[in-house]
């Protein structure tokens, strides 16, 4: 562990959450945009998850290479330019005329996004006493939920009453803020050795993933023949397969196979892939459901989010106290199951639903889901040993990307297979979210029995060295 001074201790937290906070105000702007950039584009906004997705597969590519390159480079010089590249790729999406570019700009603003959080978060593992983890990584995640909060209105209101474009010009103060803070505060750590660069495995393991996520985009927008599909996720299993039967004999792989040695670390990383396969896609239904499903003007469909984000925000600080008491083996079983029924409620909301009905739905969804973000992300990475650190939390960087992505694909998929089962149906559009929601919702209750292979005690040794000191 770094011994920080007492002023980068304090501020550091606020760095890491500027570069979460534009990342989370991005997307959520983004997800209430999409309708209107949909019709200006001349692109159905059925199919308008390319724009999400290249973003997050461009992340999740990439991320890999975010442990090595902060050991390497140091973690000022990474997340300085990361900010920077992350803002510039911004501005080409403001200035972008057609999807095409949108998406091209979409994946510069990913070369930045895939080092942003996850050097940051690196620099917290190394910085903070592991029985500091919980707390420091629920404020770092309190201030970056402004961006749900703020984006889905902010969005909705700057598309009806200004244009698209500026969802992403917002972008570049809060860059510039954060790229002074990166320069002046932020410490420059380097891994204790220097190790070659697994490019070979790196190239398996970012094959595998694209071919798995344009498996899922062949279902959903691209339409491809079924043979594809099978194709392309045989392929990607197979790179998969490659990767880690290479990654067991290579010292230094990307993500050694001895990290699934730590039993919370296995459990954590699998239950984000499957438990986020639902909740990754509701932040692109929500907003499609309200404007397409219900008549939503994007104002008021952003206005409509905001009870999920203030819901999620709080409950960040009730995460630690729930997990301590509880432990989070029974955390997230529970929280899993209950957060997969409130999903599938959605199914219950058309035309005739009150405002007052879709507040309670959205907020006891953010409430749920941020406490399963929290509980996740930390057993994931609370028993991991120092000296594999980077390697995990790359890993778990990963998977959170990917899984999101998969669930956005997945979510889309599914929405438009049920479309096309009744496209002259009347309220089609309507009962395809529902059967959608349905799905995703079933998916997540599923993943409840990953969780339930915790150890009892899994992750408590740590707490119990906090309360001896606190005490």
């Amino acid at each position: 562990m770094t011994l920080l001074d007492a002023r980068t201790a304090r501020l550091l937290p606020w760095i890491v959450a500027i570069a979460f906070f534009m990342q989370t105000l991005d997307g959520t702007i983004l997800n209430t945009a999409l309708p209107s950039m949909a019709a200006d584009l001349s692109e159905d906004p059925l199919r308008m998850q390319s724009v999400i997705i290249a973003y997050m597969l461009t992340v999740a590519l990439l991320i890999p290479a975010s442990g090595w390159l902060a050991d390497r480079f140091g973690t000022r010089h990474i997340f300085f330019g990361a900010i920077a590249l992350f803002s510039l790729g911004s501005l080409l999406c403001a200035v972008s005329q057609s999807l095409t570019m949108l998406v091209i700009a979409r994946i510069i603003q990913g070369l930045g996004g895939a080092l942003m959080m996850p050097v940051g978060r690196l620099v917290v593992l190394r910085a903070y006493p592991r029985t500091e983890l919980v707390r420091i990584m629920s404020f770092i995640t309190l201030p970056g939920l402004l961006g749900p909060l703020i984006g889905p209105t902010l969005g909705g209101w700057l598309v009806e009453y200004a244009s698209w474009h500026w969802i992403f010009l917002l972008n570049l103060p809060v860059g510039a803020l954060g790229c002074w803070a990166a320069y002046r505060f932020m410490p420059e750590l380097r891994g204790s050795e220097r190790t070659r660069f697994d490019l070979i495995g790196f190239l398996l393991f970012g094959a595998s993933m694209l071919l798995i996520t344009m498996a899922l985009e062949g279902l959903g927008e691209l339409h491809l023949p079924h043979m594809r599909v099978v194709l392309l996720l045989l392929g990607g299993l197979a790179c998969l397969a490659a990767y880690w039967l290479r990654a067991a004999r290579t010292p230094n792989a990307l993500f050694p196979p001895r990290l699934f040695n730590t039993r919370s670390f296995a459990v954590g990383i699998f239950g984000n892939i499957f438990a986020r396969l639902g909740t990754g896609a509701l932040p692109f239904l929500t907003p499609l459901l309200l404007q397409l499903g219900m008549g939503y003007s994007p104002a008021q469909a952003g206005m409509s989010m905001i009870p999920l984000a203030l819901a999620a925000m709080a409950m960040k600080p009730l995460a630690k106290p729930l997990i301590d008491r509880l432990g989070y083996r029974r955390i997230l079983t529970f929280n899993t199951v209950l957060l997969g029924l409130l999903i599938t409620s959605m199914a219950l909301v058309d035309g005739e639903t009150s405002h007052v009905q879709l507040a309670i739905q959205l907020s006891l969804i953010g409430a749920f889901n941020s406490l399963q973000f929290t509980a996740m992300n930390t057993v994931t990475l609370i028993d991991v040993p120092d000296s594999e650190a980077s390697s995990g939390n790359g890993l778990l960087s990963v998977v959170v990307q990917l899984s999101i992505s998969m669930g956005i694909a997945t979510g889309a998929a599914l929405l438009s297979g049920f479309s096309l089962d009744n496209p002259d149906a009347a309220g089609g559009v309507l009962s395809a979210f529902k059967s959608t929601y349905l799905c995703i919702g079933l998916l997540t209750i599923l993943a409840a029995g990953i969780f339930l292979q915790l150890a009892p005690e899994g992750g408590r040794s740590a707490r119990r060295v906090k309360v001896d000191v606190d005490e």
